[in-house]
């Protein structure tokens, strides 16, 4: 019996864009799924990472020490931690990096030591962050001052006493405050981290290290500002 010859369809069957193809946004992401810009060695960049709503209490003793310690031992050359704050639920970073792959890099290998050493605390297992890092690059000096405020006085947004700097933050390390009397004052409630040897790195742009510095050195008596 001769084999029957099957026409192959005109139309275009696959290939291509079509309407619902690839990957559905979630409503609740806050970071959509595009490429980073391009990272400037000059340019500081503010991170926010954001727990899962069933991971919390970042802040507790134990938890917050293995969190110092994976914050010490995620910079390189390449890449370093200049700030930080560690909140309930959430942790905000600025951090240096020498170009885009460094900066990938780097938040790619802070962000699983962060999600072990929150687990190992917690006596958990399991997916930690509630979607991937928030970055903003700061390209300015008032930028830069602002995010310093947010970041070092982030706890004053949430509550905190206007009396005391964080313990939960790079702020027993930071040199840029204003008033040294105050400081003092406030540094005897710092849970004796004062005396640690610095779990970050100095900064290395000049925006951070001195370019902020035009608009006035930080006072404890500031609110956090929006970044």
């Amino acid at each position: 019996m001769k084999p029957l010859q099957l026409e192959l369809p005109s139309g275009r069957t696959w290939g291509g864009r079509r309407r619902g193809a690839g990957r559905k946004r979630n409503p609740k992401s806050g970071v959509p799924h595009r490429a980073r810009p391009v990272h400037r060695a000059a340019h500081p960049v503010h991170v926010t990472l954001r727990a899962r709503d069933a991971v919390h209490g970042l802040r507790a003793p134990p938890v917050f020490a293995f969190v110092l310690r994976s914050i010490k031992e995620a910079s390189r050359t390449e890449f370093r931690v200049v700030h930080f704050s560690v909140q309930h639920d959430h942790i905000h970073l600025i951090v240096e990096a020498h170009d885009k792959v460094s900066l990938s890099r780097g938040m790619h290998g802070l962000s699983i030591r962060l999600a072990r050493a929150i687990n190992r605390g917690l006596m958990r297992r399991g997916p930690v962050w509630k979607e991937r890092y928030h970055a903003h690059a700061l390209t300015r000096p008032r930028e830069v001052r602002n995010a310093l405020l947010y970041v070092l006085m982030n706890h004053r947004k949430h509550g905190a006493s206007l009396a005391w700097l964080d313990p939960r933050s790079s702020a027993a390390w930071f040199d840029g405050w204003r008033q040294d009397f105050l400081l003092k004052y406030a540094a005897r409630d710092l849970d004796g981290i004062a005396g640690l040897p610095p779990p970050v790195q100095p900064a290395q742009t000049w925006l951070a290290r001195k370019g902020w510095r035009r608009h006035r050195l930080l006072g404890i008596d500031e609110g956090p500002r929006p970044p």
